[in-house]
């Protein structure tokens, strides 16, 4: 399984845990075989260090890194090409159709994928087109390969607009589906991990509850 570039955290997990997995294993032998019995107290030390290490990692530095991205990624909404301070005003002035317009010449001119993905969101929300929003999603994502980043982006726009604006949780489940088996080391993964499980449990229930059939008429003639 490749290192996704998504994850920068992805290879300090993998140094973090081969080491200490050397350590332990290091240990274990020099406490079994009675070379030195008090290795074994090591072992269990270098074990518990493993577990507050990737507790750290994935309960602290990867939501201080998300929130430094979104800020940062807020700020750069001002850069001096114009960014999408322009598309962002209409949005804030109710000027749906202006603002989605200015995204897509955005789009047209850049190919930029983040101002495909607001232009959708604008779409499938106030201007009531989602079926607009999810064929040109995935008429980008058909075109030319798209990266990681934008993929996910992609990939994440199309769940949402299934899930919350075509009430077609099976296709959302497909799309979060295809996104975790493709990045499977993205920093994502475990929200896009919950959010499936949710979607799965509304639709097809608790699988800890049995299930009872309960019979059926048939369809009035």
């Amino acid at each position: 399984m490749s290192l996704d570039t998504e994850d920068p955290y992805a290879l300090l997990r993998l140094a973090v845990s081969g080491l200490l997995l050397v350590a332990t294993g290091f240990a274990l032998v020099l406490g079994l075989t009675g070379v030195e019995p008090r290795a074994l107290v090591l072992a269990g030390v270098f074990w518990a260090l493993y577990g507050l290490i990737i507790g750290l990692i994935d309960g602290l530095l990867e939501p201080a890194t998300d929130a430094l991205v979104t800020a940062f990624q807020n700020v750069g909404l001002t850069r001096a090409d114009g960014g999408y301070s322009q598309a962002e005003s209409l949005v804030a002035q109710g000027q749906y159709p202006a603002a989605a317009d200015a995204y897509l010449e955005r789009v047209t001119e850049q190919d930029d994928v983040e101002a495909l993905v607001r232009r959708a969101h604008l779409l499938a929300g106030p201007l009531g087109t989602p079926e607009l929003a999810v064929s040109e999603l995935e008429t980008r994502r058909a075109g030319k390969r798209l990266p990681p980043a934008d993929d996910l982006r992609v990939g994440l726009a199309l769940a949402d607009i299934f899930e919350r604006r075509l009430n077609d949780p099976g296709r959302a489940m497909v799309e979060l589906r295809r996104l975790i088996d493709e990045y499977p080391t993205s920093r994502r993964v475990r929200q896009m991990r919950k959010v499936l499980r949710s979607l799965k449990q509304q639709r097809f229930g608790d699988p800890e509850q049995p299930r009872v059939d309960t019979p059926t008429s048939p369809p009035a003639p």
